[in-house]
């Protein structure tokens, strides 16, 4: 039953994510975008650093410097990694704050550091004991319940969205090009070409999109 309830407070803060980053989107370009990689309303990332933060820095809510410094670092740790892997994986830079001071190659930046920390004092403080408790309310019988179907649903979600972005990936295979920007350009006009709904999205939801053109060296060059 443990896991069951930090399941389903993953999945909630997996889903105030995606509303905050909607949202925010909404305000500064007056349309809606439905962010992230997967389908449904959820930004898995956001999930991974309220749950690593409410079970690793619950000792110290009584000491809220210290707990902002390390909530600060855990989110910040989260994203380079997310952005490294997400670039090794696919060979894609998804996002890129390399335009914004004090940024550490592009994957995390000073701002956002701030604001990490700001978000989750908001959340230890205010957000978590309500979800608690929203939580808790229920019974065991119904967190089982809906710990299964809300894990199904999400499974089969992550695993069409791996398909879908594989199949994105293909899209690179081809491109044509001597730089990241070139080949980031003849990918994206291949990709409006497709007229495809979740390539739209994609392009969407990461407008900073970037793909990394490595020179192959001479032994690894078509013969």
């Amino acid at each position: 039953m443990v896991v069951c309830k930090l399941f389903l407070i993953y999945m909630i803060y997996s889903f105030l994510g995606w509303l905050v980053e909607v949202i925010d989107l909404f305000i500064g370009e007056h349309k809606f975008v439905n962010r992230g990689f997967l389908i449904g309303p959820y930004c898995p990332i956001y999930g991974k650093s309220v749950l690593l933060i409410s079970i690793l820095l619950n000792r110290y809510i009584d000491k809220p410097i210290l707990l902002f410094i390390m909530s600060m670092l855990i989110c910040t740790v989260i994203e380079y990694l997310g952005s490294f892997i997400l670039e090794k994986v696919f060979n894609t830079r998804w996002w890129d704050y390399s335009q914004k001071k004090f940024n550490i190659k592009g994957r995390v930046c000073l701002e956002n550091m701030i604001l990490f920390g700001l978000g989750a004092m908001i959340v230890m403080y205010l957000i978590n004991p309500l979800v608690l408790k929203l939580v808790n309310a229920l019974s065991s019988h119904t967190q089982l319940i809906l710990a299964i179907v809300i894990f199904i649903i999400y499974f089969a979600d992550n695993m069409l969205s791996l398909k879908i972005i594989l199949n994105f990936r293909k899209n690179f295979d081809g491109s044509r090009g001597d730089n990241t920007e070139n080949v980031t350009d003849l990918v994206k006009k291949e990709l409006k070409k497709q007229n495809k709904v979740f390539n739209k999205r994609l392009l969407n939801s990461f407008p900073k999109l970037k793909i990394i053109y490595r020179k192959k060296k001479n032994n690894e060059k078509d013969n």
